[in-house]
C-alpha cells in the first residue's frame, strides 16, 4: 500500500510502498477515506515536537471504512463507516479508568508514535474507533477528532458558562470549530483574533466578533469591545508566545485562558497584574478525551456544527501536495484545513 511518511526530521515526507498491516486480536484494519492535515503535522516533521520511531505515516486526523478485523473483535464489522479516537491506550491504568487516557503510560498516538492515516491503511485498536453516522462526510468525520474535539476539551478545561465572553486566538481548523462550539454553548460573545482577512471573515459568518491583530494590539481592541473588562476566557489555538501572552491579558476579573498551541518557547507575563491581581487561571490542554466525541459526532449529525467552511482543501496522498500544505501550515498560512483524500478522492460517500 502507498503510504506518506516522515523519515527524519526536518526533511520532507516521502512516499512509500509498504505491507498493508494485519490486524492484532483487538485491532481494526481501517481503508482510509480521508485523513486531515494538522499543524501539529508540521510540528512533527519540523522536529519540534518528535514522533517516532520513523519511519513513520503521520496522520492522525483519520475517518475510513472498516476493511478486516481482529478475531476478538465483535463490535465492527467490514464495510462500516468508522471515524477514529487518536490514541491507541491500555484500557486498564488508573488514568484511562479515570477518563483522562492521553495519559496513559503506555499510550500511543496515530501518526506520531504508531502508523496513521496518511497512507490507503490504517490499524487502529476497536476501543479507539467510533460509528460515523451516514450524514457526516469522511472529510468531516476526520478533522473533527482532533481540531473541533481538542476545541470542545479546551472550551470545558475553562469552564466556559452561558452568559460568558470568550477570546479565540486562531480562527484554523480549531479555532473556527470553537467559535461555534462556544456560541453552542450560549457564551454571550465570541472575539475571534487572526492576521487574516479571510479567517477572520469566516469567524464572523460563523457569529463571532472579528479583531484584526494586524491593526493594532488585540488586546486593547478587545478590552475596548468589553467596556474596559476583558473577557472570562480565552483560548490560545496558534503557538506563539506573543498571542499566548495576549490571551493572558485579555483577560477580565477570574478569567481563565487556555493554552492549545504547541510551541518550545516560552512566554513571560506581569505575575501581579495579568494573574495574582484578578485571579486568573491559565491553563493547559492536551489533547482531548474520547468520552466527548459522541457528543461531538451529534452536534455535527444535526448540523449543530458546521465543517462545510472549515475544509477548505483536500490534496491525493502525494508526497509533494502534502509537503506544500506542512510548509503553508509552517508560516501560519494555507487552508483553514486541508484533508488527504487517498484512493479515487471522494470524501461523502
Amino acid at each position: 500500500m502507498k503510504a506518506v511518511r516522515l523519515v527524519a526530521p526536518r526533511r520532507p515526507l516521502e512516499l512509500h510502498d509498504v505491507p498493508v498491516p494485519v490486524p492484532g486480536p483487538h485491532e481494526v484494519l481501517v481503508r482510509v477515506k480521508a485523513a486531515g492535515i494538522c499543524h501539529s503535522d508540521a510540528h512533527y516533521r519540523a522536529g519540534v515536537s518528535p514522533a517516532g520511531p520513523l519511519p513513520l505515516a503521520l496522520g492522525h486526523e483519520v475517518a475510513g471504512v472498516v476493511e478486516r478485523v481482529g478475531e476478538s473483535v465483535l463490535q465492527f464489522q467490514p464495510g462500516e463507516r468508522v471515524c477514529a479516537h487518536y490514541l491507541a491506550t491500555c484500557g486498564t491504568c488508573a488514568w484511562c479508568h479515570r477518563g483522562h487516557e492521553q495519559f496513559c503510560p503506555t499510550g500511543q498516538m496515530l501518526g506520531k508514535h504508531r502508523a496513521g492515516g496518511y497512507a490507503e491503511y490504517v490499524l487502529v485498536p476497536a476501543r479507539s474507533l467510533l460509528p460515523l453516522p451516514a450524514e457526516i462526510s469522511f472529510a468531516h468525520g476526520a478533522v473533527m477528532m482532533c481540531s473541533s474535539a481538542t476545541s470542545l476539551h479546551a472550551l470545558r478545561k475553562v469552564r466556559l458558562q452561558a452568559g460568558e465572553s470568550v477570546a479565540v486566538f486562531g480562527v484554523g481548523g480549531l479555532g473556527a470549530s470553537a467559535v461555534q462550539l462556544a456560541r453552542r454553548r450560549s457564551a454571550a460573545q465570541v472575539f475571534a483574533v487572526d492576521l487574516s482577512a479571510a479567517k477572520l471573515a469566516l469567524a464572523e459568518s460563523l457569529g463571532a466578533v472579528p479583531v484584526d491583530a494586524g491593526a493594532g494590539d488585540p488586546v486593547a481592541r478587545i478590552r475596548q469591545l468589553t467596556g474596559g473588562n476583558g473577557v472570562d476566557v480565552a483560548l490560545e489555538l496558534v503557538g506563539l508566545p506573543l498571542t499566548m501572552r495576549q490571551a493572558v491579558q485579555c483577560l477580565g476579573i477570574m478569567g481563565r485562558a487556555a493554552i492549545v498551541g504547541l510551541t518550545q518557547k516560552s512566554f513571560e507575563i506581569s505575575p501581579y497584574t495579568e494573574v495574582l491581581g484578578k485571579e486568573a487561571e491559565i491553563i493547559g490542554v492536551s489533547d482531548h478525551l474520547a468520552s466527548e466525541l459522541p457528543a461531538l459526532l451529534a452536534l455535527a449529525g444535526r448540523g449543530a456544527l458546521d465543517l462545510s467552511r472549515i475544509v477548505t482543501g483536500t490534496v491525493p496522498l502525494e508526497a509533494g501536495a502534502i509537503n506544500a500544505v506542512l510548509d503553508e501550515l509552517e508560516k501560519f498560512g494555507g487552508a483553514t484545513r486541508t484533508v488527504i483524500l487517498p484512493g479515487n478522492g471522494v470524501a461523502h460517500k
